[in-house]
């Protein structure tokens, strides 16, 4: 009898909006930030404040396409996780939650973070060859 019950109609209802990209992303840039941002964060002090070597080993991970990747996955991470943020302060105050301005400003999220991302790392990318 227990196999013949139906499932959640979740999966069949619900359509994916960007509002639900947006609380899922900011959740999950919270959760980057916390273990992977801190992770580096600590090693960069810990190699600093240890020795030159330590330090070299540091840069030569921050500096491999792997530790770009973690760089930039972080950037876009603070940045998302920064402009959502934002736009729930707003909502806090009882603003934007009309269905035209929600969308909007979901999508205003992903943009404004990924645009800040790519200023950021164009400043620093540019800045090492100059």
């Amino acid at each position: 009898m227990g196999q013949n019950r139906p499932l959640s109609p979740h999966l069949s209802i619900w359509k994916w909006r960007v509002n639900m990209a947006a609380s899922i992303f900011h959740r999950v840039s919270g959760h980057a930030l916390a273990f992977a941002g801190v992770l580096m964060l600590c090693w960069w002090l810990a190699a600093a404040a240890t020795s030159p070597e330590a330090y070299e080993t540091f840069l030569g991970f921050a500096n491999s396409w792997l530790g770009l990747v973690m760089l930039i996955g972080l950037t876009w991470s603070l940045f998302q996780h920064l402009c959502s943020g934002i736009r729930h302060l707003v909502m806090d105050t009882g603003r934007g939650y009309s269905l035209s301005v929600l969308k909007m400003s979901a999508t205003w999220v992903f943009a404004v973070a990924a645009l800040l991302t790519i200023l950021v790392w164009a400043y620093i990318l540019l800045g090492r060859g100059a």
